[in-house]
């Protein structure tokens, strides 16, 4: 940040001129956060600290842990990205943090980085912690960015890690198979700490990392399980059990990894515990999110084949007469695939410019392009003109489904909505 400029004054000031200050978006590495945090004294936020990384899942596990721990403990958590506001990425009990704590965050910052450059999510990587220690959270959920071994909340020394899920994604900076991911995942195990892994089909490299790591590795379907009878759960870690309904929009294993990270903590956890996390969960907005309208509507802000997988199998599940397909997505996004994946779900298409939402957005002409769509089909200028076609058409037993990335979400998703 130019100290030729003058000091920022509110929170937009801030993220304008962080999004402009650093040479690159993304720069992987801990040695400039490192050092800032060292100078701020933030590398332990709070008496014990969970990180959760992985491809996808890691939004509702940080949900689903903060249900968990909130009753007992004051819970600090920070996730990225946000659908609306910024706010939404550092939460304290449950509450996004005001413009002006985040200012003063900033501003700490600041003072402290010298002529050290960070990138944006540094920034709020840094601010995220300094609130946490600030308010005396007990227990930081960390939710890590990108990978884990570089990413920047990895200058935390996890109590508990968590690698909720892996795949491809990132994969100019993480590899391009799910073995060299899963090393880069596992950063964020420590010696002689839990390190868990929610994903059935793991790439070895993950219980290898974290054996050269010498933490303590417990994966799902060997170390615990979640398994269904009826309308009921039971969840298992060793000798113990816990018998729970089962709840809607909550994936099983999801709930299993989150319970027994938590256990790790030294938490006692109760079916009438996991019932309020997972309704803390349901309300994380776009996470396959169904609105029982009609036609109904869902959002979904996967972006990956994995996440794209689990929407698929979602609408497969479901009878509708006809599936209408709002997409707008990202130039790094692997289009291709997700666009094989629901081939057999979608009866419509609409694909929406990204391009004036976000420098990183297709336009709709180049998504329909890489989508295999005819070149005489229609396309859309903005995600509001596509999703108001899609309303337009369908009838009142189908469905319109809104994907591709969370910008596509946030530009249809009501905030008001709840």
């Amino acid at each position: 940040m130019s100290d030729s400029h003058a000091r920022p004054d509110t929170l937009d000031d801030w993220l304008s001129r962080q999004l402009a200050a650093h040479p690159t978006e993304i720069e992987l590495g801990l040695t400039r956060v490192a050092k800032v945090a060292d100078a701020l004294d933030v590398r332990r936020p709070a008496a014990q600290s969970l990180v959760i990384g992985g491809t996808n899942g890691k939004g509702s596990c940080v949900a689903l842990a903060s249900g968990l721990i909130g009753p007992r403990a004051r819970v600090g958590c920070y996730t990225s990205p946000h659908l609306w506001r910024y706010n939404e990425r550092v939460t304290i009990d449950g509450q996004p943090v005001s413009d002006g704590a985040l200012v003063d965050a900033f501003e700490a910052i600041e003072a402290a980085r010298g002529d050290t450059s960070l990138t944006f999510f540094e920034w709020g990587t840094l601010a995220a912690l300094w609130l946490f220690k600030r308010h005396a959270v007990d227990v930081a959920v960390l939710e890590v960015g990108l990978g884990g071994r570089l990413d920047a909340v990895n200058i935390v020394d996890a109590d508990v890690a968590l690698v909720v899920s892996i795949g491809l994604d990132h994969t100019d900076w993480l590899g391009d198979t799910r073995e060299a991911i899963g090393a880069e995942k596992a950063g964020i195990f420590r010696r002689d700490r839990a390190a868990l892994c929610g994903e059935r089909d793991r790439p070895a490299s993950l219980a290898a990392q974290a054996h050269a790591h010498g933490a303590r590795f417990e994966s799902i379907g060997d170390d615990f399980d979640i398994t269904a009878s009826g309308d009921t759960w039971q969840i298992r870690a060793g000798d113990w059990r816990l018998d729970v309904a089962a709840p809607q929009a909550v994936y099983a294993d999801n709930l299993a990894a989150s319970v027994v990270a938590v256990r790790r903590l030294g938490f006692d956890i109760t079916a009438d515990d996991v019932a309020r996390s997972a309704l803390a969960q349901q309300r994380l907005p776009g996470r396959r999110e169904w609105q029982a309208t009609r036609p109904a509507i869902v959002y979904d802000v996967g972006h990956n084949a994995a996440a794209i997988e689990l929407l698929a199998q979602d609408l497969a599940d479901r009878a509708f007469d006809a599936v209408h397909l709002v997409i707008g997505m990202l130039a790094d996004k692997p289009v291709e695939a997700i666009s094989a994946r629901l081939a057999e779900q979608v009866d419509c298409w609409y694909p929406v410019d990204l391009s004036e939402v976000t420098p990183r957005g297709l336009t709709a002409e180049a998504l329909a392009g890489r989508l295999g769509l005819d070149s005489g089909r229609p396309i859309y200028g903005s995600p509001a003109a596509g999703l108001a076609a899609a309303r337009a058409s369908a009838g009142a037993a189908d469905c319109v489904v809104v994907c591709g990335s969370f910008y596509t979400v946030a530009q249809l998703r009501d905030p008001k909505h709840e």
